[in-house]
């Protein structure tokens, strides 16, 4: 999986936009990585087109919306094609009615299901890292599974699926519904 990212010339360069933010415990997930993946696993000569690039890091520091909203300006002007969408993970818990979160990862935990629930940086020498708090079986199996979070708002996780359009976008994949 992340040899299908580390071919692709544009996410990348997305990737390294984001590392260049130097933003803490920064990763780029949700459909950023699954698109990629079922696109891949589907057989699609065309990238899916993203609603957006959800950068996620973690700055209990500094939760206001103001932040994300330089971020998302700052990478809009290196990168003005890509859908920015920038969310501080130490503010999302207030959100989402949950304990505060320690970190993007633990944040990840929380979404409604698990084949989002997967991001990648790059680290190093431009080696890419993967967080994926439930696995990436779901991902690769093209099941749409909800994560506790997502059985505990049930409504929530239903009315994702029915809205996101995946199993119209990529037929091979299986909800199972909470």
């Amino acid at each position: 999986m992340l040899a299908l990212i580390a071919a692709d010339p544009w996410m990348m360069a997305v990737l390294k936009a984001a590392a260049g933010m130097g933003l803490p415990d920064c990763w780029l997930g949700a459909g950023f990585v699954r698109a990629k993946v079922w696109d891949h696993l589907h057989g699609f000569d065309q990238a899916t087109s993203l609603d957006d690039v959800d950068l996620l890091y973690f700055q209990p520091g500094k939760i206001g919306q103001a932040g994300e909203r330089a971020i998302e300006a700052a990478l809009h002007d290196a990168m003005p094609d890509v859908p920015w969408s920038a969310k501080n993970q130490a503010r999302m818990h207030l959100r989402n009615g949950d304990q505060p979160y320690t970190n993007t990862a633990d944040a990840m935990r929380y979404w409604l299901e698990t084949p989002t629930c997967v991001a990648v940086r790059l680290v190093g020498k431009g080696e890419l890292a993967l967080a994926a708090p439930y696995g990436i079986d779901d991902l690769l199996h093209m099941i749409i599974r909800p994560t506790p979070a997502g059985r505990r708002r049930a409504a929530a996780y239903r009315e994702r699926l029915e809205s996101k359009n995946w199993l119209q976008q990529w037929p091979r994949t299986q909800a199972i519904w909470a």
